[in-house]
């Protein structure tokens, strides 16, 4: 997808501060963190939902999940406590439609999220 900012980072077209990469996802520093740690990871391949990818790849989904928290590990943030968070759709504040999950840590996160 040309026009997707995701898709973008993924071919080095736009600049990202990334933390790690694996066969199917790369991992990035949130360019507005909301945590001490807020890494994005997003697979390679373009699925504009966690939905879409669910049902079109869950091998992709599960390598994603796997990668999220080999963050919070590098991060170390893992031990303390992180969330991975997906937003699904416009409603759910999901801004770019390229699945991507935050990974937040480092400080204490409130429940229920905002």
């Amino acid at each position: 997808m040309t026009d997707c900012l995701f898709c973008k980072i993924v071919s080095g077209d736009v600049p990202a501060k990334i933390v790690r990469e694996s066969a199917g996802t790369v991992a990035f520093r949130d360019i507005n963190p909301q945590a001490p740690t807020h890494v994005l990871v997003i697979p390679r391949a373009h699925h504009a939902t966690v939905a879409d990818l669910a049902d079109a790849d869950p091998e992709l989904l599960a390598e994603l999940l796997r990668e999220a928290r080999e963050v919070a590990v590098d991060d170390g943030v893992a031990d303390g406590g992180y969330r991975i968070v997906f937003n699904t759709g416009a409603q759910a504040g999901q801004t770019v439609f390229h699945v991507h999950a935050h990974v937040l840590g480092g400080r204490g996160l409130n429940w229920p999220p905002g």
